[in-house]
């Protein structure tokens, strides 16, 4: 196996007219509408009808064994707990009407608790763990193991007032400045109104594998996703990412998870340098152009999965706190397993 840095940047400085060529031989798939909503509708009600026993699943094997006896004891069960945490963050409501229409539940489960308690949830320790189990549990229940993943990063409001497409793009306006030249990020005005979200995403079945989050950036995100990925029982088998992530991140990947075969368009400027399977990789990007592209825009899974993500659940994540935060973006990743473990 041979490849030379020139014969990478020969192929990236005319990458735009390949991709333009792909996508003219490529043949779009027409959407057939009635399938289509049969197949939303049979995923809908497995998710519904499957949730409550994952739940029970999920929380029956912890136990907690609490040294301090004093203080008032819990109105909510664990499972309570994490049920009502998945509805809310579902409806969309805020702490204090959640507290509201669990009394209308309440005909039903005896259940009636102040805004607080809902509030507190987030940061609850065995709530957390129980969602943690209910993400592996739901993975196993699917069957996924053997994985073809594909990774991408996004943004969440933390409030009303700012949108994450149209104020990300202010910002990247605001960092060239009127002439042309990058100017330092305004860090505390990105941390108050954004955080960053980054997911892998199994191509196949469309399950979250792994999800982080960050004030700072998307790579404080994707290491976050990375290290909640050691714990879950998964193997990578193919990894697609942006070509923000070169032969650094593929090092890194390779030492922390192991052999993998990525799919990560070269920047203009890339060279050969870097481990051997950055090279690999390059190789086949150089010998077979359109064949490394079909596989690297298997990626575009990630981009739907967060705007099927945002029109369940809303683009704000309705949290301040950073532990909360993290909380509603594992929310939002049980949703979206939950929809598919139907399909």
């Amino acid at each position: 196996m041979k490849i030379t840095t020139k014969e990478v940047r020969d192929i990236t400085s005319i990458l735009d007219d390949i991709i333009e060529e792909y996508k003219e031989e490529s043949t779009q798939k027409k959407r057939d509408w009635r399938t289509y909503e049969q197949q939303v509708a049979r995923r809908l009600r497995t998710a519904f009808r499957k949730l409550k026993p994952l739940v029970h699943e999920s929380v029956s094997s912890i136990k907690v064994i609490k040294c301090e006896t004093r203080g008032s004891k819990p109105l909510l069960t664990l499972e309570q707990k994490v049920l009502a945490l998945l509805l809310k963050h579902l409806i969309g409501k805020s702490n204090r009407n959640m507290s509201l229409m669990l009394i209308i539940f309440s005909w039903l489960t005896d259940v009636d608790v102040s805004y607080k308690t809902i509030e507190r949830l987030y940061s609850d320790q065995e709530v957390v763990l129980a969602l943690h189990n209910l993400h592996i549990l739901i993975l196993k229940k699917k069957r996924v193991k053997e994985v073809d993943c594909g990774g991408d990063g996004t943004g969440y409001g933390l409030t009303i007032k700012k949108h994450y497409a149209s104020e990300a793009q202010k910002l990247k306006d605001k960092l060239k400045g009127d002439s042309g030249e990058k100017t330092k990020p305004d860090k505390e005005y990105k941390k108050k109104i954004f955080v960053y979200s980054f997911a892998l995403i199994d191509i196949n079945t469309r399950m979250y594998i792994a999800y982080g989050t960050s004030f700072k950036s998307e790579k404080d995100a994707f290491l976050d996703a990375m290290a909640m990925l050691k714990d879950v029982d998964v193997n990578i088998q193919s990894l697609r990412l942006d070509r923000y992530y070169q032969q650094a991140y593929v090092k890194l990947l390779e030492e922390e998870i192991g052999k993998i075969k990525f799919f990560i368009i070269p920047k203009k400027n890339a060279t050969i340098e870097g481990s051997w399977e950055w090279k690999r990789m390059l190789y086949r990007f150089v010998h077979d152009t359109k064949a490394f592209l079909k596989e690297c825009f298997k990626r575009n899974q990630s981009e739907s999965g967060f705007a099927e993500d945002k029109k369940r659940t809303g683009w704000r994540l309705g949290q301040k706190r950073e532990d909360r935060v993290d909380t509603a973006n594992v929310l939002t990743g049980l949703w979206h397993n939950l929809y598919w473990l139907g399909n």
